[in-house]
């Protein structure tokens, strides 16, 4: 959200929320704030920001750090926010009025360091101590009032999750007030203030059952062999659901659009207005929204999954495959991500704590296979392997395996290149096992979507209005011949397809032909090739205007027209060679303006959206040629 859709919270006071990762210091924040929450960035960051206004205070949720002193971008800008230097959009940036600490109630020793980090900061500072209702049921008792003398200011008990002791947080919050004690600052003094603070938690004489089942769970989820098959059962579970549930509410929206089309043709005269609306505007819209649905049960599943801890120890897992590549762990929930769609994606990447790590999953992520090439790869598949289902499933999987292989190599290619360096080391505590908050869940995957909505929407509306225009307009009449011995069905079809000529889209795609001939494409397949860029979806309506002057592609009579349909010269059009070839390239190649615009704001700059572009279109040619050449001469 920009500074142009929240005006600046001028002279508020500032509450700023700090603290460990994993502590549910995001819960906190959105059971004190509920829905009024606005999602932002720091300026000059791509770290994400939340904030909101409750009684007369701006709460701030700062990214999770384990020390302010470290030299990470997340560090950093907690820093500079606690100093008054840094405020999210929206919020004028001044020294904060409180620091809010949030720590973990089943964890105290490892949440010392920052609440030392904010003591010595001297501001008015109070202690949450989080997840109280999980500490008392593993036996964990702390005496808050003897913790608050210690650190010299206000301990609160409380449960993000179920609301205790949030009135009381909210009153303390009230009453900040400057730590009557600072914190030690030597090694051995703070070992010993360290042990004053350990004396005051008390758990059971033996291991709580529920750590024995965490110790049992965490070899299996982190064995190499075994963490590696439940990470590929539950990302397969995860999948079907999303590709199964979707499918209702994605129908429900492509017939909205289409109603909204239709009652736009109906209440506005005919001429170019109306069809920039209904054909441009309408269809621009909704060729997006169809996949919000996927996209949303894909955050909100992954969220579910964080919220049970088990997604840092997929992470853990897959860092070991993805590290000899030039990636680490971090980068597993981005590039899950961008298989719904690249752009949340590539947005996901500001999790990535290291920028080098960050830039180079930003480069791959378009590479996994996203929802928008389903279409292609289903007609492909089908018209490759038409009477075997079996092989139609193989070559689709396969579809998906060779985008996260290119990926891959590119990663190790750009990581020994222009983005040499170590990677840093993946340090992740694994936090505790727990239910999922449902409501975090739901305003997180909210979030998302209207990012998504917002980054996506604006960006495929401007790119369909020129499209479309470049497709309409001249709008040349077909003369046909009256001796012509054609039915209505066939003069109707010939009309359309020449029409496709007319238009500068297709005067393009005959002056570019030349370069995609190599790869076996004739104009109109790379006049699809060339509308592909708005969408990769778009190719197979494309497709079907061009060759029966239709873009109804679910009538079956439809998509068996385009696998039969011929070249201007009466040969087959999607011949085996180049039905492969076109499968490779649209695997591999970027076809997708947003996401190149959506590179450049989270990359830093379009040099590396332009060598993004470059680079998976070079690649897709060469595949591509490689491919079709190979199939012509063995044939």
């Amino acid at each position: 959200m920009s500074s142009v859709d929240t005006p600046p919270v001028v002279d508020s006071r500032i509450v700023a929320l700090l603290g460990n990762p994993n502590v549910g210091k995001t819960t906190l924040f959105n059971r004190i704030v509920g829905i009024r929450a606005k999602t932002s960035n720091f300026p000059g960051t791509t770290q994400e920001a939340r904030h909101a206004l409750r009684d007369g205070s701006v709460l701030i949720d700062l990214p999770g750090v384990y020390s302010l002193n470290l030299e990470q971008s997340e560090s950093r800008v907690c820093r500079q926010t606690l100093e008054g230097e840094l405020a999210p959009i929206g919020v004028e940036a001044h020294v904060p009025n409180a620091i809010l600490v949030v720590i973990d109630a089943t964890n105290l020793s490892r949440n010392l360091m920052i609440v030392a980090e904010a003591i010595e900061r001297r501001l008015p500072t109070v202690v949450a101590v989080n997840m109280m209702d999980s500490a008392k049921r593993r036996g964990i008792h702390i005496d808050l009032e003897r913790l608050g003398e210690c650190l010299g200011c206000t301990v609160v008990g409380c449960s993000g999750k179920t609301g205790e002791g949030v009135d009381q947080l909210l009153d303390a919050l009230k009453h900040a007030k400057v730590p009557d004690r600072s914190a030690p600052t030597e090694l051995d003094a703070i070992e010993a203030w360290s042990d004053d603070i350990y004396a005051l938690v008390a758990a059971a004489r033996e291991t709580p059952v529920d750590d024995r089942l965490t110790d049992r769970l965490d070899r299996a989820f982190t064995h190499p062999l075994l963490g590696v098959l439940t990470f590929a059962i539950v990302m397969t579970g995860l999948f079907w659901v999303i590709f199964k549930l979707a499918s209702i509410p994605m129908d429900l929206i492509d017939a909205w659009f289409g109603t909204i089309g239709g009652w736009v043709g109906t209440i506005l005269p005919e001429g170019a207005i109306r069809d920039l609306i209904a054909d441009g505007i309408v269809a621009g819209v909704g060729g997006t929204v169809i996949f919000l649905p996927q996209i949303v049960l894909l955050f909100f599943l992954l969220a579910l999954l964080e919220g049970t801890g088990y997604l840092a120890r997929a992470a853990f897992v897959i860092d070991r495959v993805l590290r000899p590549f030039g990636l680490s762990g971090h980068a597993f929930v981005p590039l899950l991500s961008s298989h719904a769609c690249a752009i949340p994606g590539i947005m996901a990447c500001r999790a990535v704590p290291d920028p080098k790590d960050r830039l180079a999953t930003i480069l791959v992520a378009p590479f996994m296979s996203c929802t928008a090439r389903i279409p292609v790869y289903v007609l492909l598949t089908v018209i490759l392997f038409p009477d075997s289902p079996a092989m139609q499933a193989v070559a689709f999987t396969s579809c998906y395996i060779i985008g996260v292989l290119a990926g891959l190599l590119s990663s190790l290619l750009v990581r020994r290149t222009i983005l040499r360096g170590p990677s840093r080391p993946m340090a992740m505590e694994l936090p505790s096992y727990r239910f999922p908050d449902i409501k975090a869940a739901l305003m997180l995957t909210y979030d998302r979507a209207m990012a998504f909505l917002r980054k996506a929407g604006t960006l495929i509306v401007a790119v369909s209005i020129v499209l479309w225009w470049l497709n309409a307009y001249p709008n040349k009449p077909v003369e046909i011949d009256p001796a012509t011995q054609m039915t209505a069905e066939q003069v109707e079809q010939f009309q359309a397809s020449e029409q496709a000529r007319n238009p500068f889209l297709g005067q393009i795609g005959s002056v570019v032909q030349p370069v995609f001939e190599p790869l076996g494409y004739d104009r109109k397949l790379t006049i699809g090739v060339l509308a592909s860029f708005a969408a990769r979806e778009v190719f197979v309506s494309t497709m079907a205007v061009q060759v029966v002057g239709s873009d109804d592609t679910e009538d079956e009579g439809v998509l068996d027209s385009i696998a039969n349909a011929k070249r201007d010269d009466g040969s087959v059009l999607f011949d085996r060679a180049t039905s492969w070839s076109l499968l490779v390239y649209y695997i591999l190649a970027m076809l997708c303006l947003p996401t190149v615009v959506v590179t450049a704001k989270e990359a830093g700059g379009w040099r590396w959206a332009l060598l993004q572009l470059g680079w998976m279109t070079l690649l897709a040619y060469g595949g591509a040629l490689i491919v079709y050449q190979s199939i012509t001469l063995l044939s």
